[in-house]
């Protein structure tokens, strides 16, 4: 071949796709800065009026509204308060792209002027604080203006959209409602399923994605250390369930430092413990609550099984008779299993990022013993792939400071964790309509 030749044929070639890349770039950019008047006000509406988990119908019905004024056809009310928006563009690859839509039950303290000052009564009846604390906010915005940059742009790819506004997040059960109500059988089934969640460590602007395991498996454990109460002085007339209870809550911490092999992840965490009500009353219970985190299924079952062995170990050294036992009540309800990204999706998905973003904002980042239900809808029998990444939500001068003075940031669910709206919300818009627009095959 003469190189002297076919190098000019070669740019000459690859120059109009090039300069159809930069249009379509600067088509997205233009979208979303005239859109961004509006999603900064969608958003602000959101945060200022948060839902618990089961109880998202507002915000299900904002983001439906939304997407319906897009084009999309919505499905309310599925799984809960899921909503599920299709888009159809002709003949294609079908993606699905998930929002949570809960918030938590956390007194917000940000100082914002669109700060949540909303109290609600949760599912038991009881009076709390709502916030959107862990940025489902900043989702769903991004979800709709996702949804309305590639419904502006279906001249630039063909194949079937989906937008699934999904509930019940923080509770670990919405994913597997919507799956169970028929999400794969009664709406096209994914060839892919794309998430986003901000992150309060990595700075506005840009992203951060990891192949394979990103986030745990989490469990919940509760445990009721039974004892046999009586008078605070007359202890040897008792089996204190508090002395029991302590003891255990101090062997639980030998399961990951000497049962569990070093390069296996895992967290054992006692979060709550409560018993008695009087200084000279010894009680007859103890109530602990517990999160247990791992990434591989072993692990996950050793941590349950030595919780049990040392809970009842421990009942034997103290006397408990055999009708005492610690009872041990693990919630597979709330279960939720490791999100795993597909590595060769992954792959996909970052350089889309790459070249829309620049690699200097694309960040490689660790996985974390966090925990979210987006895992399942990998999990069924189909096997879809699925890929979340991050997008940065602090302002990169307090990152810079952080790491110079060695202070934390407010992390997720802090009462305190305030994104910056505007670059975190354009680079997730932006990124999501990248990766979507790579994947459904750009015209």
């Amino acid at each position: 071949m003469n190189l002297r030749l076919a190098l000019p044929f070669a740019l000459f070639a690859t120059a109009p796709l090039l300069a159809a890349d930069s249009a379509l770039k600067s088509a997205v950019t233009a979208k979303v800065a005239a859109d961004y008047p509006q999603l900064d006000a969608f958003y602000q509406d959101l945060h200022a009026h948060p839902e618990l988990s089961l109880m998202e119908e507002r915000s299900a019905g904002k983001v439906a509204g939304e997407l319906r004024a897009a084009g999309f056809e919505v499905t309310e009310k599925f799984g809960g308060f899921g909503l599920v928006a299709v888009l159809k563009n002709g003949a294609g690859p079908t993606i699905y792209i998930r929002s949570d839509l809960d918030g938590l039950p956390v007194l917000e303290e940000t100082g914002l002027p669109y700060a949540s000052t909303a109290r609600v009564k949760d599912l038991t009846g009881r009076e709390v604080a709502t916030m959107q604390a862990c940025g489902h906010d900043i989702h769903m915005t991004c979800l709709v203006g996702t949804g309305r940059a590639l419904a502006s742009l279906r001249d630039r790819w063909a194949g079937t959209l989906v937008l699934l506004g999904q509930p019940a997040e923080e509770i670990g059960t919405g994913a597997r409602a919507m799956l169970a109500a028929g999400l794969y059988r009664k709406f096209p089934k994914p060839d892919y399923v794309l998430a986003l969640h901000d992150s309060a460590t990595l700075p506005a602007g840009s992203v951060g994605i990891l192949e394979g395991y990103i986030m745990a498996n989490v469990d919940s454990v509760d445990i009721t250390v039974r004892g046999v109460g009586g008078h605070g002085a007359y202890p040897h007339a008792t089996k204190d369930p508090i002395v029991l209870a302590s003891r255990i809550v101090v062997a639980l911490q030998t399961i990951v430092s000497r049962e569990t092999r070093p390069v296996d992840p895992a967290v054992v965490t006692v979060g709550s413990i409560h018993g008695g009500t009087k200084h000279n009353i010894i009680p007859d219970e103890v109530k602990l609550q517990l999160t247990l985190r791992s990434y591989s299924p072993t692990v996950r079952a050793h941590t349950i099984a030595a919780v049990k062995r040392i809970c009842r170990g421990e009942a034997i050294a103290a006397g408990i008779p055999e009708d005492r036992m610690p009872i041990i009540t693990l919630s597979e309800e709330q279960f939720t299993p490791a999100t795993y990204n597909d590595p060769a999706l992954t792959r996909r998905v970052r350089d889309a990022l790459v070249t829309w973003l620049g690699a200097d904002a694309v960040k490689t980042i660790d996985a974390e013993m966090g925990g979210e239900d987006f895992s399942q809808f990998g999990l069924t029998t189909e096997k879809v792939p699925i890929c979340m990444f991050r997008v940065g939500a602090v302002a990169p001068e307090k990152v810079a400071e952080s790491q110079r003075t060695g202070v934390p940031l407010p992390s997720l669910h802090s009462s305190k964790f305030a994104p910056v709206p505007e670059p975190t919300i354009k680079t997730g818009v932006t990124a999501m309509t990248a990766a979507a627009l790579d994947l459904l095959g750009n015209r």
